[in-house]
């Protein structure tokens, strides 16, 4: 399958890096410590800016304080993160402002993962710090595109969890889903355009004379 489009958003963790082993140990822990089930809520933060989480578990508490010490844990975890196959060969082929990162860690986070993880750094990073409304509303993604100076309806979205797919969606972009984090059945509910296994399956080059990127899918 062939596509074009004007730029690309990714989704970080689970798209471009692995990084469930941090976010399941750090998360289960949390958990236990305030009294959740561990599996569930680690399964359930997945993709969403870990803020919203805590306030929708813990509405009476300190979110801010908790959510420091939830970062500061994230960060020192570094333990497992690699990059996702694919995701190195295929970042390297773009033009540096034809491309996005759009994810729901915050700056620091999203800085030392990309690190660690040896991934090409982009000018344009959308982090939890640049937005009010976290996946799975668009916000995240209109702004990923506008930063990019392209409408999102101009752009294809690299997504691994269904509140990520609907964020992109809802802001008018394509969507490529990866079968890296959730199951065939979650993904196909949220309706992507195009589901593949990683970025492994996507082959990119720019085209000058149409301004475009032209993208081959298996």
């Amino acid at each position: 399958m062939i596509m074009t489009a004007r730029g690309l958003l990714f989704d970080l963790d689970g798209v471009l890096i692995d990084s469930t082993p941090v976010v399941t140990r750090v998360w289960t822990q949390w958990a236990e410590e305030h009294g959740f089930d561990p599996e569930k809520t680690a399964r359930e933060a997945h993709g969403r800016p870990s803020l919203e989480t805590i306030r929708e578990l813990l509405p009476g508490a300190d979110h801010e304080a908790l959510n420091a010490v939830l970062e500061r844990r994230e960060i020192e975890d570094l333990d497992g993160v690699v990059p996702l196959a694919g995701a190195i060969r295929l970042l390297t082929t773009l033009p540096p402002d034809r491309w996005a990162i759009v994810t729901s860690c915050t700056r620091e986070l999203a800085r030392v993962r990309i690190q660690a993880a040896g991934l090409p750094v982009p000018p344009t990073i959308i982090t939890s710090g640049d937005i009010t409304h976290g996946k799975p509303h668009p916000e995240p993604y209109l702004k990923g595109a506008q930063a990019l100076d392209f409408n999102a309806a101009d752009c294809i979205a690299f997504e691994d969890v269904p509140a990520g797919i609907r964020s992109a969606k809802a802001a008018g972009s394509r969507v490529i889903a990866l079968r890296t984090t959730a199951s065939e059945n979650e993904l196909l509910a949220a309706q992507p355009t195009w589901i593949v296994d990683s970025c492994a399956a996507v082959l990119a080059q720019f085209d000058s004379e149409r301004n475009l990127l032209q993208l081959s899918v298996d």
